[in-house]
C-alpha cells in the first residue's frame, strides 16, 4: 500500500486527493487462474473495507448497465462522435433499454431488441406498457 501520494498531487494537481486504492483480485475459472492489480485514487478518507465496498458497487454497476449496453446495443463499436449525437443517442438507447428490460417475459435482452425491430406489434407493446 502507498501511503504517500504527495508526489501525486503535486505532479498532477489533483485538488483533494487522499489515496491511492490498491485492489489485487484472483479469478477463477476452468481450471484457470487469473490475478489483476487494479488501481484507483480517491478523494476519500475511508478504512479499507469500506473503500472496497464502494469499488464493487462501483463494478456492480458496470457489470449491470455498462456491461448489457455494449453487449446488447454494441456501444464499444459506436462511431457516432459529432456534436449532440452522442449523448443524444445514449439517452435513446437507456430509454430502449428500460422498455426492453420492463417487458414482460424471460427472452434475453438482445432476443427482445431484436423482436422490436422485427415486430411492429411488439414494439408498440412495449411503448404502451
Amino acid at each position: 500500500m502507498i501511503h504517500d501520494v504527495e508526489w501525486l498531487q503535486d505532479r498532477h494537481a489533483w485538488p483533494g486527493l487522499n489515496g491511492l486504492v490498491i485492489i489485487d483480485s484472483l479469478r477463477e475459472f476452468d481450471g484457470k487462474t487469473e490475478q489483476e492489480t487494479r488501481v484507483y485514487i480517491t478523494s476519500l478518507s475511508l478504512d479499507a473495507p469500506n473503500l472496497a465496498k464502494i469499488v464493487r458497487s462501483h463494478w456492480a454497476i458496470e457489470n449491470s448497465l455498462h456491461w448489457v449496453m455494449d453487449m446488447v446495443f454494441r456501444d464499444d463499436e459506436s462511431r457516432i462522435r459529432t456534436e449532440n449525437a452522442p449523448a443524444n443517442f445514449t439517452t435513446i438507447k437507456h430509454m430502449a433499454h428500460n422498455l426492453l428490460r420492463n417487458a414482460p417475459g424471460k427472452d434475453p435482452l438482445r432476443q427482445r431488441r431484436f423482436s422490436a425491430a422485427w415486430d411492429d406489434d411488439y414494439r408498440a407493446s412495449l411503448i404502451t406498457a
